[in-house]
């Protein structure tokens, strides 16, 4: 277990009302008394004068809060100190920080990794907490908070206890068959006992990629000829000047992206360039990442004065809404959705389609488990395992070893069996202060 003390500010950085710095490790109560001049009450708030020990200089003052192991975030002995949020006032309690023999600033995601190293929390719990921070939309905040408050745990806890009860079925037969008081193995029992859970699985996995894509992003792109209006819709959507607009054919070289709150779900709208044959070399490569692109959207807006361009081959299996534009100058032909991204006519309902067709292919993340590629891969292959082992006439010894590599890929989810380099991918993707 890590024997020093981290610091790290936990709020944001720049001119705040508040600023949180926390400490974490067997110098933090130490530290926090050497501050303030007195030893503080675990788990009381104390307004205190913070002090520099060298020159006796009062830096801020402010709440002090100190959490004795085993009960703190970590499960270390714990410090916080809330200042007022001038960066000056910062800096300086950070720099003094630095001086103390023991301490070192944190480094990315560690106070949430000795959390993780104390039991404080699983792994999944550690990856829907930095999907939580992350969260930009009400719909991810929702997925993450499940996952972070421990409903794969749970779920992957249930799990274990089955095959945990499968092993001891097999263990009876393998190791004490002649004895009388033992049960007559079967194949039947085994699968009575494993088939409820390879159902749940299954659900689990018809989930999993809609699960994986809330986290993401839903694609959209916006595709038509040239000066059909994307850019113009692309500034409407994002409400500011992201894309130039002209009428220039071929402005559009390359893609521009944007990151939208629609309903509560997170979706990426990608301006493009327009589709046509091109003299223009620069113009040709950007047409060309056009339709590559497309292959990979969710949705695809065709876009065209008045909706009345033929959308052509796209590739892909991505719905594709034919949008009538210039509303305000151009008549709509039937059938297709008429827009003015000027005078904003017809934008609203075309947010509100998005958001439909968002809503249909991500969920609404309240009952996602599986919500990264590592987790849907391990429960794949603990399906596998177990499918196999419920084959007829295979022998006990290898029925019994595909149960226990089951269950040990349920443990991989957890964290229980992860290797360093799984450790510093997940953790690292934390900010520095958590």
């Amino acid at each position: 277990m890590p024997a020093d003390t981290i610091f790290a500010l936990a709020t944001g950085a720049g001119r705040s009302a508040v600023a949180v710095v926390r400490l974490s490790g067997p110098e933090a109560g130490s530290t926090l008394k050497e501050l303030t001049g007195v030893a503080l009450k675990a788990r009381h708030a104390h307004y205190a004068y913070f002090r520099d020990p060298q020159t006796l200089e009062i830096l801020d003052h402010g709440l002090a809060l100190y959490f004795p192991a085993p009960g703190s975030a970590t499960g270390e002995d714990c410090a916080e100190l809330h200042l007022h949020g001038g960066r000056a006032i910062v800096e300086a309690v950070l720099s003094m920080l630095a001086r103390f023999r023991g301490l070192r600033p944190a480094e990315p995601g560690e106070f949430a990794r000795r959390a993780f190293l104390r039991g404080k929390m699983d792994l999944s719990q550690a990856e829907g907490l930095a999907d939580l921070i992350d969260a930009q939309t009400a719909f991810q905040r929702r997925q993450a908070l499940r996952v972070a408050e421990g409903a794969l745990r749970e779920r992957m806890e249930l799990w274990r206890a089955t095959l945990i009860g499968a092993q001891a079925m097999t263990a009876a037969e393998l190791d004490f068959a002649d004895e009388s008081d033992v049960g007559v193995f079967s194949i039947d029992s085994l699968t009575g006992l494993i088939a409820p859970m390879l159902l749940q699985m299954e659900e689990a996995l018809k989930a999993a990629p809609a699960a994986e894509r809330l986290r993401e992003g839903f694609l959209v792109l916006l595709l038509g000829p040239p000066n059909a209006g994307k850019s113009t819709l692309m500034n409407r959507l994002a409400q500011r000047e992201v894309a130039i607009v002209s009428e220039l054919p071929g402005t559009t070289r390359d893609m521009i992206e944007v990151q939208l709150d629609l309903e509560g779900l997170p979706v990426i709208v990608v301006d493009t360039a327009g589709l046509r044959d091109s003299g223009d070399e620069i113009e040709r490569i950007g047409v060309a990442r056009t339709r590559a692109r497309a292959g990979q959207a969710d949705l695809i807006l065709w876009l065209s004065e008045g909706g009345r361009a033929p959308v052509p081959s796209l590739g892909g299996d991505a719905e594709v809404i034919r949008i009538g534009t210039k509303a305000d100058i151009a008549e709509t032909a039937p059938g297709v959705i008429s827009i003015s991204s000027v005078s904003g006519e017809g934008v609203e309902a075309l947010c509100h389609a998005i958001a439909e067709r968002a809503y249909k292919a991500l969920g609404g993340g309240e009952t996602a488990l599986l919500i990264r590629e590592r987790h849907r891969a391990a429960i794949e292959s603990a399906r596998s395992l177990l499918e196999g082992a419920m084959v007829r006439d295979k022998p006990l010894e290898i029925v019994a070893e595909d149960i226990r590599l089951a269950s040990r890929q349920l443990e991989r989810i957890l964290g229980a069996v992860e290797v360093e380099q799984v450790l510093d991918a997940v953790f690292s993707r934390f900010c520095i202060g958590k």
